[in-house]
This record gives C-alpha cells, sequence and structure tokens, in this order.
C-alpha cells in the first residue's frame, strides 16, 4: 500500500520536510486504546507507543497521537512495531470539550475531509444536538453531512416533516436517508466515499453507525447490538475510535457514541454554523448588540417577520455563551497547571542545591 493511499498529499510532504526528524519515517494512527496505538504505513498495521520525549513535552492530551494523525515513527523488533516521536501538523480535526465538569478539549480525530453526523429518522432525531455537531466539524474545517438513518421507521409524510423542520431551521447541511435494514438509500450513502479521502462517523449510541460501518465494508467485522425497546436508545457497541479502509479506498473512521458534545474555543465553527445570524448581526444598529431588546436589530427584526426562529437564535447565543465560558475556564486552567509545574521544578532546583551543600 502507497501512504497517498492512506491520504498523504503534498501538504502532509510539505509539513514532513519541515519536522527536523528526517531519519524517520510517516506512519498514520489507526487506533488509540489509551497509550497505546496501532500505526499503518506502507507495510501494513503495527503496534506503537509514543516516545518518552513527546510525552514530555506535551503540553495537553491534544499535543498526543489521534486517530487520523500522520506521525513520524522509527519501526523496532525488525519492523513488527514502532516509537512515535512526533506528531505533524493537523489540517483538520474533530474535538468536543472533555465530557463532564472537567475544563478541556478531547480530540476525537484528525485529517478528516468530511465528518458524517447519524440520527436516526425516529426519537434520537434532534436539531440543537445536530447544531453541536455541525459546531465542532465547522470549527475543525471539516464539511459536515447528515445521514438520517433508520428511514423504513417512519412513513414519507413524516420523513418530509423531518427534513423540512432542518431547512426551516436554516441548518445548511447535505441531508441523505436510508436504512441499513432494507438498503433504501445505501447507493446515495457509498457514492459519498472517496478513494483516499477520510471520513469519520458521529452520533449518539443506537443510530447505526456500526451497522452501517460493517454495510460499507461488506460483512459483519464490528459488534453491534440491539437499541433498548423502553427508549430507543443503544448501547455502547464501538469503544475505541477507529481508522478503517473501505473495499473503493475510501478511509473511515468509526466513534464511540458520545452522549455530551460540549464546545470550547469554537468561535469560528459557530460563525460557519450559524452564518444566517452571524450576517443579520452585521446589519444590527450597534456593533456589540446582544440581540435582547436593543432597537434597530436586525436579528429581532428576522424573528418578527418569521425568516428566523427563536429557537435557532437562542441555541447560537447558548452555543457562545457556553464556547467562551469553557474557553475562559481553560485557559485560567493552564495558567495555574504552568505555575503549579514552575513551583515543582523550583522545589527540586533547591533540593538539589541542598543535596550538592
Amino acid at each position: 500500500m502507497d501512504l497517498t493511499d492512506l491520504g498523504y498529499d503534498g501538504w502532509f510532504r510539505e509539513k514532513r520536510d519541515e519536522s527536523g526528524l528526517p531519519d524517520c519515517g510517516v506512519a498514520r494512527i489507526t487506533a488509540v486504546d489509551r497509550d497505546r496505538y496501532l500505526v499503518m504505513n506502507e507495510t501494513g498495521e503495527l503496534p506503537a507507543e509514543a516516545s518518552g520525549n513527546l510525552l514530555f513535552s506535551a503540553e495537553s492530551a491534544e499535543d498526543l497521537p489521534c486517530v487520523g494523525d500522520w506521525v513520524l515513527v522509527r519501526l523496532h523488533n525488525d519492523g513488527r512495531s514502532a516509537i512515535v516521536h512526533g506528531v505533524m501538523p493537523r489540517k483538520t480535526f474533530l474535538r468536543r470539550k472533555t465530557a463532564g465538569r472537567t475544563v478541556g478539549t478531547q480530540m476525537i480525530a484528525a485529517n478528516i475531509d468530511t465528518a458524517l453526523v447519524l440520527q436516526s429518522c425516529d426519537s434520537d432525531f434532534n436539531l440543537r444536538r445536530l447544531e453541536r455537531y455541525m459546531v465542532i466539524a465547522n470549527d475543525g474545517g471539516i464539511d459536515p453531512v447528515l445521514l438520517l438513518s433508520k428511514a423504513d421507521l417512519i412513513d414519507e409524510e413524516t420523513l418530509e416533516g423531518r427534513l423540512a423542520q432542518i431547512r426551516q431551521a436554516n441548518i445548511g447541511i447535505r441531508v441523505i436517508h436510508f436504512s441499513n435494514t432494507t438498503g433504501a438509500g445505501m447507493e446515495t450513502v457509498g457514492s459519498v466515499f472517496i478513494r483516499g479521502k477520510t471520513y469519520c462517523l458521529l452520533g449518539s449510541s443506537g443510530v447505526g453507525k456500526t451497522t452501517l460501518l460493517n454495510r460499507l465494508i461488506g460483512r459483519e467485522v464490528f459488534e453491534t447490538d440491539a437499541v433498548r425497546e423502553k427508549d430507543g436508545k443503544g448501547r455502547h457497541t464501538t469503544a475505541r475510535r477507529q481508522l478503517t479502509v473501505l473495499g473503493n479506498g475510501a478511509l473511515l473512521i468509526d466513534t464511540p457514541g458520545m452522549r455530551e458534545v460540549g464546545v470550547i474555543d469554537a468561535d469560528g465553527g459557530i460563525s460557519r454554523s450559524f452564518s444566517d445570524i452571524r450576517e443579520l448581526t452585521g446589519q444590527c444598529r450597534f456593533s456589540d448588540c446582544t440581540h435582547t431588546n436593543e432597537p434597530d436589530c436586525a436579528v429581532l427584526a428576522a424573528i418578527k417577520s418569521g425568516a428566523l426562529s427563536e429557537m435557532r437564535l437562542g441555541s447560537y447565543l447558548k452555543l457562545a455563551r457556553e464556547s467562551e465560558y469553557h474557553r475562559m475556564s481553560y485557559v485560567e486552567k493552564r495558567r495555574k497547571d504552568r505555575e503549579f509545574g514552575r513551583m515543582v521544578k523550583s522545589v527540586l532546583k533547591n533540593k538539589r542545591k541542598d543535596i550538592k551543600g
């Protein structure tokens, strides 16, 4: 296999030349399991681990390899394993706020061309969650596409209602509806995948991500599980993020279901995902308009005329506040971490002086 088959192009070749590690080979991260990795190069897939220097120099988890990363490696054990010495710059990325109360960012995957957001046509369909997925995709420079699964569970009228909701909410995204059960729409889904391009499946548990992956591969490679009848929610059958090469040469990353899609420092993603509101904001009388009760507010005028829904504005304002709040909290946390690190180094330095004295 050639590295170009794995998505390695001129952009990455240029970054590789700037790496300062000319004696290292190039490989792509295909799976991450805590501090263990699988990488793929021209000869195939092999286990790898990060070098001590890479771990020591990493300022946060974002600096460590994630699925989809291109990395610089040295082979060991007659080419049967590898040590990762550097992570090449990311062309695109998917990240979210770490789950729970912890303030930080979690890398989901990197160097993705298209994010495939899966929602099922039944109880999982949620416009507000779709907006969050669009924000994290757009924030990382990735084109999002919405795949509506389980189309066989609703009638044509309900399906048209779902599509109308997306249009009326001004959510600009390509939508493909399909059924893993009947196969309807699968040909259209398959046409999305292009050789050498990288795709990532995003969505809640039980929407059919792994089932779709097995269909695209053509056999039952990954384990699936039925959703719970009482609430229609699925169990986590995908335990880790993993990159798979499809039969047509496209690369697809499957991810575990995400219950939380928090955003942090994602102003660019919010701006692109809510371009309709951003355009209106530029027409307001005041540059610092809060779109609540100011005179000559173009956003409020659009709501009054019916061109913009209050729910979409509410979602925009909520995401903007959330992103800024988490960004400020993270900056403060990093400042304290750096101060603590300097204190530890100072204590160790003084102890070494005492020992020498």
